[in-house]
Order: C-alpha cells, then structure tokens, then sequence
C-alpha cells in the first residue's frame, strides 16, 4: 500500500512559477512509475507529466511541454512537479499518482493509487 500526499499548489499570476511535491509513504516507492494529472472544473482529469521509477525517462503532455519538469528523489520518497511560465488555463486541482510498474504509465487507468489533490490557481 502507497499513501500519496501533495503539497505546494496555491495562487499565483501568470508567468510565476510553483512547485508541487508529492510525498510517498511505503519501502516500495523506487518500484513506482509516478505521474501528474489535474481536473479543471467542469473537465476531466487530464495527464500532466510521468516519469520511469528510476528518474530515468519523463514524458509530458503538449500544452505543459517546455515549461513543466517532472523529477524525483527516490531517497526521500518524493516526486516533484516544477511549473514554470504558467498559464490561466494551467489552474486546476493537481494529483499525483502512482503506479507500480517499470514502465512510463500514461494512461490515469494504469495507476494504482491516489493523492487527495492540491488546488493550483493562476491569475490573469
């Protein structure tokens, strides 16, 4: 079992920048591939950015390419998302998720568990 805890969003303007971070209880977090994921209101959860249990690969969506960078330290069990240049359309609730595989996971299907959420809001 993997609990997953999010922090770091909040309110900022356009082109600020934010850092997400999502701490991982559990030995097993190095077995985890890890991703992003964000709900606007009224929309459907979207894939942000994922990265390979080792840090190893990363894959990002189009409309965060460039400005988003997802990283890990698997010594203290915590994924990072580091949110650059951000947009309007970049607020939302952000998750992260993890999924207990080898592989980059795309796909909010594939992952296995949940954080609660932390609420990203950009001004204009």
């Amino acid at each position: 079992q993997v609990q997953l805890v999010e922090s770091g969003g909040g309110l900022v303007q356009a082109g600020g920048s934010l850092r997400l971070s999502c701490a991982a209880s559990g030995r097993t977090f190095s077995s985890y591939a890890m991703g992003w994921f964000r709900q606007a209101p009224g929309k459907e959860r979207e894939f942000v950015a994922a990265i390979t249990w080792n840090g190893g690969n990363t894959y990002y969506a189009d409309s965060v390419k460039g400005r988003f960078t997802i990283s890990r330290d698997n010594a203290k069990n915590t994924v990072y998302l580091q949110m650059n240049s951000l947009k309007p359309e970049d607020t939302a609730v952000y998750y992260c998720a993890g999924a207990l595989s080898f592989k980059l996971r795309v796909a909010s299907g594939e992952y296995d568990y949940w954080g609660q959420g932390t609420q990203v809001t950009v001004s204009s």
